[in-house]
């Protein structure tokens, strides 16, 4: 019995095109119809802007179940990138390369906001500040205890985290803070802390805290503008609040 008539190379080509038509991965149009969104500027919920992150880390698998599985998890975008590296990586799917573009991305965030206030006097820019603090602390999930040192012209001059602690308690030394505040030659100061719990409503130890330094930083020359508390439901000012 005679075989099928061979196929012409046109035939072939249009066989193969079909094949791959069929056997494509259905993300793939997804990727790209999603990029052409974000090109537009279309406002994307939370999991499709992590989608585009994760579009680079995995390049061959379709990561809107794993975009879903860290909100889950997490709460939202700002909490999947200011997750610890060791709970990110319990998540089911997620590798050190993931691990690595999350925190890049929350790193450059935290730049982009500090860059708004690096160059300004801070009173004047306060906005800028709250959300320089907020970018960089409101979702960390143990306390930090930061200090902004300005000069004369309330301009900045260091940035640095005094301390880490547990999710509720940081210790800070009051006279570590004013030697370091010397070293710089600064002359004012604002205080920054988080409470990874989200309320920043300022705690009994928190304002005894504050009152101490600002007292003993008066003789010292040194003003404490404030104390700024940041959580996931927003921020507190001390000095707002007065409480000092």
């Amino acid at each position: 019995m005679a075989g099928a008539p061979p196929r012409s190379p046109r035939g072939l080509a249009e066989a193969a095109d079909l094949a791959g038509e069929i056997e494509a991965p259905h993300y793939h149009g997804h990727r790209d119809r999603l990029r052409a969104r974000f090109a537009r500027g279309e406002a994307l919920p939370d999991y499709e802007f992590l989608e585009l992150i994760l579009f680079r880390s995995i390049p061959r698998r379709d990561v809107k179940p794993l975009a879903k599985a860290l909100l889950r998890r997490f709460g939202s975008f700002a909490e999947v990138l200011g997750a610890a590296p060791e709970r990110l990586a319990e998540v089911e799917g997620i590798g050190p390369a993931v691990v690595a573009d999350l925190k890049i991305v929350e790193a450059a965030g935290q730049r982009l906001a500090r860059g708004a206030v690096a160059e300004r006097t801070l009173l004047s820019s306060w906005s800028a500040v709250i959300e320089y603090c907020r970018a960089a602390m409101a979702f960390a999930p143990r306390e930090e205890f930061r200090l902004l040192f300005l000069d004369k012209r309330n301009r900045l001059i260091a940035d640095e985290v005094q301390g880490r602690g547990t999710v509720d308690h940081t210790p800070v030394y009051t006279r570590e803070v004013l030697r370091r505040a010397l070293e710089l030659s600064a002359t004012a100061l604002i205080l920054v802390h988080n409470h990874p719990s989200g309320d920043p409503a300022p705690s009994q130890a928190d304002i005894k805290l504050t009152r101490e330094i600002v007292a003993a930083a008066a003789p010292l020359g040194i003003v404490v503008h404030d104390h700024i508390i940041v959580g996931r439901d927003g921020h507190a000012s001390l000095r707002g609040l007065k409480l000092i």
